[in-house]
């Protein structure tokens, strides 16, 4: 199948990767060139555009940071809609407003061009290793025509709904890892301050009810005080403000993503923002 994939950061990179391992014919833009230099040196194709991509492409997949970015690459000038047949299929894999997501695959369908927001949990890992979870919205008979696509990237994947659902059902994740980071960082900080070992703390705690992969993987991170590399706390922060903008618009108040969000903040404000979410101990500590 010939490919577009737009996005080759930490996660589009090994995910475009793998399409091409599968044998697609890829074509990549990023708009660094060295950021596509190893996917050409590995078989790929550079273009200047996203319009000329998606001139060669059956399928379009994007892997981008926001919002406004995903509607730049996809509707902009010389974006993907400019060149895409009728029929083409885009697939945006980044994490972005469901909000978005619903008036980008308005725009596209305006021109014949099926849109399925699919964005993934798993994180760097998951996109090296090939076992992402796909969350995606969108009409279930396109879907049916992109999941081999997705079966190279991602071990489970998710039929959530219409479009945006995808982009909402990630929402959820990310409260409820962005919770739970929260409380493993005060429970470490907690016990650090009554004379802990935090990393004997976390193996204890991992053998009772509170475990979780948060407290296996972040927990890990912030007992150890690593915090490179990793999910830069900016884009979680990013994450965060779709939530409660979500659950403003339904009317739902989330008090504790309300004090991680003060806590992503403070972060960003200290110059914290590329660092991993495990730094979050940190300011937990500084009170």
């Amino acid at each position: 199948m010939h490919i577009g994939f737009i996005g080759l950061g930490v996660m589009g990179r090994p995910m475009a990767r793998h399409l091409i391992e599968a044998g697609h014919s890829l074509r990549v833009y990023a708009r660094r060139p060295e950021a596509a230099a190893p996917l050409v040196a590995a078989g790929a194709t550079r273009c200047a555009t996203p319009a000329e991509l998606a001139s060669h492409a059956d399928v379009v997949i994007t892997m981008v940071t926001a919002t406004a970015d995903v509607e730049e690459v996809l509707l902009g000038p010389h974006g993907a809609i400019d060149g895409a047949r009728p029929g083409t299929i885009a697939i945006d894999m980044s994490t972005i407003a469901p909000q978005g997501a619903r008036r980008i695959a308005a725009a596209l369908a305006e021109r014949q061009v099926r849109m399925l927001d699919a964005p993934v949990t798993g994180g760097p890992a998951g996109a090296e290793a090939a076992t992402l979870t796909i969350l995606v919205g969108g009409d279930a008979a396109v879907l049916d025509e992109a999941r081999p696509i997705l079966e190279r990237l991602g071990r489970q994947i998710v039929h959530m709904g219409g479009p945006g659902a995808g982009q909402i059902a990630k929402a959820c994740n990310q409260l409820a890892l962005l919770v739970n980071a929260e409380g493993v960082a005060e429970a470490l900080a907690l016990g650090q301050r009554c004379g802990l070992d935090p990393r004997t703390l976390r193996e204890a705690l991992l053998g009772g009810i509170a475990a979780s992969r948060v407290l296996e993987v972040f927990g890990e991170r912030m007992a150890e005080r690593r915090f490179t590399p990793g999910m830069a706390v900016r884009l979680y922060d990013k994450d965060l403000t779709f939530v409660l903008d979500l659950a403003r618009e339904k009317g739902l108040a989330l008090p504790a993503a309300a004090a991680v969000r003060a806590h992503l903040d403070t972060m960003v404000a200290d110059g914290k923002a590329g660092l991993d979410l495990a730094a979050l101990i940190d300011t937990v500590m500084a009170g």
